[in-house]
């Protein structure tokens, strides 16, 4: 499963012992700028042609659909990447988005989930493997020539795609090494998020590289925790608290909370207030996003009204709270949406 972004600069060189070092470097940096092999018009045209036939520097991607939504802001790809045995090919997805001065790619890190949260299309598929790191890093790259196409410069990457990026830490963290060292992405621009997994928040905190921490909450107390993430029975909230505190005391980094908000359930007075004193503990910003739809979960995203009066509730009691727009809603743009409702499909190129 070793695809052109698995190697790094010592790897190339074992593909090219013939070569000079600095023609490794100007293949590097031409795959890192998401030009194929035989694009590489600074190298001599007999070297093209034989690192374009070299199997180690094939895509680790297969484009299965492309959907774009929101006047061309959102655009979501569903990929195809190497079975780990004699099954179908896992798909995964990638969501880019553009905002006013900045844009951003959403990245998945595994493909499906085990973590196995309730209203998640993502974790309702279950978990296949773990994305490699050329695989993860290639989503980047890919998304970046989009932008650039555009006129527009990835600043942004967030680990919020299909997968728990702790569950994978060891090829995430080695992507974001080559994303922070070899692409200039600064480790504020680089969000790692996760449902809970404690061990890899304290393992984030002694890293080498200050990166951005988002856990996805969507609970206050530990009963409806256990209910909506199976891995609150693991990690209580007690101990995710502690966890989240030593890694701001450590980074000195902000953390934020995500909180998907479903009608009736965790947009209620009660959780607000249950939530309030720990994120103003821990200084943490509140994303509050509304529940996607979801096929195999009955319930609803609550209402605008809802999704309001929680964040004005929130605001009262002394929490840094925001809405975050839905984005991509018609071409499914939630992680796992879209692949849920392409299963077996074949590629197809949408524009809305």
């Amino acid at each position: 499963m070793v695809s052109r972004f698995d190697l790094d600069a010592g790897g190339l060189a074992g593909l090219l012992p013939d070569e000079p070092p600095y023609r490794v470097r100007q293949l590097r940096h031409g795959l890192l700028q998401g030009r194929e092999p035989g694009e590489l018009t600074d190298l001599p045209k007999p070297l093209r042609a034989r690192l374009a036939e070299m199997h180690e520097l094939q895509p680790g991607l297969r484009l299965v659909h492309e959907a774009a939504a929101d006047g061309g802001d959102t655009v979501k790809w569903l990929w195809e990447v190497a079975s780990a045995g004699s099954g179908a090919p896992p798909r995964v997805e990638t969501v880019l988005m553009h905002y006013p001065g900045r844009t951003t790619v959403c990245v998945s890190s595994q493909a499906g989930c085990a973590m196995a949260c309730s209203f998640c299309a993502t974790g309702q598929l279950g978990f296949e493997r773990h994305l490699t790191t050329g695989e993860i890093v290639e989503q980047v790259v890919r998304a970046s020539s989009t932008a650039a196409a555009g006129g527009r410069r990835l600043g942004n990457v967030v680990f919020m795609g299909m997968g728990e990026p702790l569950a994978n830490l060891d090829r995430v963290w080695q992507a974001v090494h080559v994303l922070h060292d070899d692409l200039g992405i600064s480790a504020r621009h680089l969000t790692i998020s996760t449902v809970g997994v404690v061990p890899g928040i304290d393992r984030l905190a002694a890293a080498d590289l200050p990166v951005n921490l988002a856990v996805s909450l969507h609970a206050a107390t530990d009963d409806l925790r256990d209910e909506l993430v199976p891995l609150g029975k693991r990690y209580p909230l007690g101990e995710l608290v502690e966890a989240c505190a030593r890694y701001v005391q450590t980074t000195r980094r902000r953390l934020s909370f995500e909180w998907a908000l479903i009608a009736g359930t965790n947009d209620t007075p009660q959780q607000a207030a249950a939530l309030a004193p720990i994120a103003r503990e821990l200084r943490a910003h509140v994303n509050l996003i509304p529940l996607n739809p979801t096929p195999g979960y009955p319930a609803t995203g609550s209402s605008p009204a809802a999704v309001r009066a929680f964040r004005d509730r929130l605001v009262q009691l002394g929490v840094n709270a925001t809405i975050r727009r839905n984005r991509g809603t018609d071409i499914d743009a939630a992680c796992g949406q879209l692949r849920a409702s392409m299963a077996a499909s074949p590629v197809q190129i949408s524009r809305r």
